[in-house]
């Protein structure tokens, strides 16, 4: 499990596959309402607290993101003030809105290009030549098919090491983005700053 602050009422947590697995836990269980979710959610809830300092006073919002060979992506905000809730509401009270992407792309958003530099280390070894580099935002997107010479699982875990899943879409980044490296990106990374 990987969290992140997003702002002060906002956290974005990333669960892979084995995270689920390591519960007793698949994808389709999320949508579930199971003592093991709710479990799920405090554990998510403790580790913010003690990782971040976000405390949970109230309600929350939860949107959770299906990314495709990636795990999940798990966006929690604080809600309005209490006071200003219907009064029907009790302090456990989690507003679930579900969003799945359908990509079949593997998209993981980095904060410098050094981080992509030193993963081209790691995907050259596994013979990991393509995809593509997209400037948006201040943050780089690396986008790969899920069509790869190793085991899905093993490289969303290596990825996960140098940067973060993305729930931007393909067709968001390519509109809005500056196109870095448009094909081949790894093996073109891996050629122009470590292969002397």
């Amino acid at each position: 499990m990987r969290l992140e602050r997003l702002n002060y009422d906002k956290i974005k947590i990333f669960l892979t596959t084995d995270d689920l697995r390591d519960r007793g836990l698949t994808k389709d269980d999320l949508w579930k309402d199971s003592l093991k979710v709710h479990q799920l959610f405090r554990d998510m809830m403790n580790e913010a607290s003690v990782e971040l300092g976000f405390e949970v006073n109230g309600p929350i919002a939860v949107e959770v993101y299906s990314l495709h060979a990636q795990g999940m992506v798990v966006i929690v905000t604080k809600a309005l003030e209490t006071e200003e809730l219907d009064n029907d509401f009790s302090d456990e009270y989690i507003e679930m809105q579900v969003k799945v992407d359908e990509s079949f792309d593997i998209i993981f958003e980095f904060e410098t290009f050094e981080a992509l530099i030193q993963l081209s280390r790691y995907t050259n070894r596994q013979n990991i030549h393509d995809g593509m580099v997209i400037y948006f935002q201040e943050r780089y997107y690396l986008l790969l098919n899920d069509e790869q010479p190793v085991d899905i699982d093993d490289l969303v875990s290596i990825l996960a090491e140098y940067g973060s899943p993305s729930t931007l879409t393909v067709h968001r980044l390519k509109e809005y983005g500056k196109i870095i490296v448009e094909e081949n990106a790894m093996k073109e990374i891996y050629h122009y700053f470590l292969d002397k």
